[in-house]
């Protein structure tokens, strides 16, 4: 049996870089930073008091008053993202077999913030006051679960849970549920909300977050000698992905197709990355082979890039490994975390949305904040300036927590 393609049709972001999708992309080209001093919380007693919080979203324009109060922020991002992503693919579902379309829109921690606002009713008027909703509230694949029911949507629907891997995982699933004949359409991606008292006190407490609380905009410096921690961030992103032949024939706009998926697991340690880059290494030259391409076809890689001083040095060493010396200098490769900060179990989707803009324009976004550079990190990191170029096709690295390695590829069409 011939293996299905797959279009990516739909794009939508809630991102720290604002939600509409020309905006973003213009911030993003132009090197601004989303990064401020944190508002929606007294930060005095926190190291690092910066983060990649929402701007210009109306949650109103998206969900009725009564559902947003039932609804965890990482769901508001979540849902928001999925409808901005079906309008730009400009899909009717009522055309479509609900039973061909997939949801895999998921969180790497979910309900935070529902969490520790029920803890803190829990201990201080006890457990008679708890919300009804803080279970389904909380759950990571309760965004999944809201998103079918908004468009009753009845094919294959879960949550991937993988740290910083998540959204990339879920799109890569996708992919594999499409290409396999499981769904005709998918909406995929990831949604996260961890900006609160717990998720940066969390952080805080492993000592990863940037602690350059007096130049947030200058704090997240993928690949920079003088990196000191990644910057927190919120955020959603969603694709509308779609078998190949149908989407034609329905007229759609492709941006690309999704071509490739590796994932990996480096079996080293609970945090920190394989320190030889192995098992993203190797995620990454699965994603290439997967999409019938070498490493000579691949022009651009949206970094992993978090700003820390391991996770940067290893992903250079991973990328010489899969790519080989000669092509790893000479591929592009940036970190858009530089200007967004991290979005945790959303940064995949989020960054593979620009990996289908760089395709579709024909720019590379660039890392911004590279002043000094590294030895360990010696490669072209498109410093300052965004870069045009003709992109074949492009890989999108995630890394998360646990070991996890996802790596996207997608190629032009």
């Amino acid at each position: 049996m011939e293996t299905r393609r797959v279009a990516v049709t739909g794009l939508g972001v809630v991102s720290p870089l604002g939600c509409a999708l020309d905006r973003v992309w213009d911030r993003l080209c132009r090197g601004e930073s989303g990064i401020r001093v944190i508002a929606s919380f007294d930060v005095k007693d926190y190291p690092s008091r910066i983060a990649g919080q929402i701007q210009e979203f109306d949650v109103d324009a998206f969900i009725p008053k009564k559902e947003q109060r039932r609804m965890d922020p990482f769901c508001h991002y979540g849902m928001a993202a999925a409808q901005l992503a079906v309008a730009d693919a400009g899909i009717e579902f009522s055309a479509v077999d609900p039973r061909r379309v997939g949801v895999l829109v998921s969180s790497g921690i979910g309900g935070l913030q529902i969490l520790q606002e029920q803890t803190k009713i829990l201990f201080s008027r006890g457990p008679s006051r708890l919300s009804p909703f803080t279970i389904p509230e909380m759950i990571i694949n309760i965004l999944s679960g809201m998103i079918a029911i908004k468009y009753n949507l009845r094919g294959p629907n879960f949550a991937v849970v993988s740290a910083c891997a998540t959204a990339t995982h879920s799109i890569g699933e996708a992919l594999r549920m499409i290409r396999h004949g499981d769904a005709d359409v998918a909406l995929a991606g990831g949604a996260e909300a961890p900006v609160c008292e717990l998720g940066v006190g969390g952080f805080c407490a492993m000592r990863a977050l940037s602690t350059r609380n007096d130049e947030p905009t200058r704090a997240s410096r993928p690949f920079d000698k003088n990196r000191d921690g990644f910057v927190i961030a919120e955020g959603a992103g969603v694709l509308v992905l779609e078998e190949m032949e149908a989407a034609r024939r329905r007229g759609a706009r492709i941006y690309c197709e999704l071509a490739g998926y590796g994932r990996t697991c480096d079996a080293f340690h609970i945090t920190a990355p394989d320190e030889l880059g192995a098992g993203a290494a190797e995620g990454m030259r699965l994603a290439v082979a997967d999409a019938g391409l070498t490493a000579a076809d691949i022009d651009y890689i949206n970094a992993h890039g978090t700003s820390t001083e391991l996770n940067d040095k290893c992903e250079t060493l991973a990328i010489k490994a899969a790519l080989g010396e000669a092509d790893a200098r000479r591929v592009a490769i940036s970190s858009t975390k530089s200007m967004t900060g991290h979005l945790l179990g959303a940064a995949g989707a989020f960054e593979s949305v620009v990996c289908a803009l760089a395709i579709a324009r024909g720019v590379i976004p660039p890392t911004i904040n590279y002043e000094t550079p590294d030895p360990e990190c010696d490669l072209d990191y498109v410093p300052n300036t965004a870069r045009p170029a003709k992109i074949r096709a492009c890989l999108n690295n995630s890394l998360g927590f646990g070991g996890h390695n996802a790596t996207l590829c997608f190629k032009a069409v």
